[in-house]
């Protein structure tokens, strides 16, 4: 089954051309960001002696929001298809926003490395399927309510009891929690517990708002 490369710019586009040379390749989509459009351009260009489909999704901001937006959108547009993201093309900050979005989403990704493919660890399921309804439901009123003093306050507003909430917070050896899931943070001051989003859970919620999932 071919696949459809996504590959964010801003480093090395000369990896491209291992990522095709390594997958059976129905297209490429290139997300360059505003500055980046030339650039990419260029690269479609290189791109079309192979005779492969190349698409251009231009990144409107500069920022791990707009990269989640930007694979959701990609993902829902080509919904039962294979996805694989190349992150050897991407600058270190369109890399790390992308490797996220692929470990949310649950989407095959890979570097290079002195033309060698190095396939990135990802999970066999979406990350949604590792949240409960009682996991969303701390992580959407976290989200609505933002940054809570304690566990106990966290426990009145969802209405689940304090050993509930503690364990869907840290978790157990079988179950991570929220906090291993790199879902929240706990911050500790002066004896009090402080507990927010973490800019992944932001990213999360808002993903599963636009997706539907």
């Amino acid at each position: 089954m071919k696949t459809i490369i996504i590959a964010p710019l801003g480093g090395n586009t000369e990896t491209l051309f291992v990522g095709i040379r390594e997958f059976p390749t129905e297209k490429i989509i290139l997300i360059p960001s505003a500055k980046g459009l030339s650039e990419a351009d260029k690269v479609k260009a290189d791109l079309g002696k192979f005779k492969i489909p190349v698409e251009i999704e231009e990144l409107n901001k500069y920022s791990m929001e707009s990269m989640f937006e930007i694979i959701n959108h990609i993902k829902a547009r080509e919904k039962g298809k294979m996805l694989t993201i190349n992150l050897g093309a991407a600058s270190k900050g369109m890399s790390c926003a992308a490797t996220a979005a692929a470990f949310v989403n649950g989407i095959k990704a890979f570097d290079v490395d002195n033309d060698q493919i190095e396939l990135l660890p990802v999970l066999k399921f979406s990350y949604y399927d590792m949240l409960s309804d009682k996991k969303m439901r701390i992580l959407m009123l976290l989200n609505n309510e933002g940054s809570l003093d304690s566990l106990e306050m966290l426990s009145r507003k969802t209405k689940l009891g304090p050993s509930l909430v503690n364990y869907h917070i840290y978790g157990n050896e079988k179950n991570p929690g929220l906090k291993e899931l790199g879902l929240v943070e706990i911050e500790r001051e002066d004896g009090k517990v402080k507990i927010d989003l973490t800019t992944m859970g932001k990213m999360l919620l808002k993903d599963k708002e636009i997706s539907g999932n």
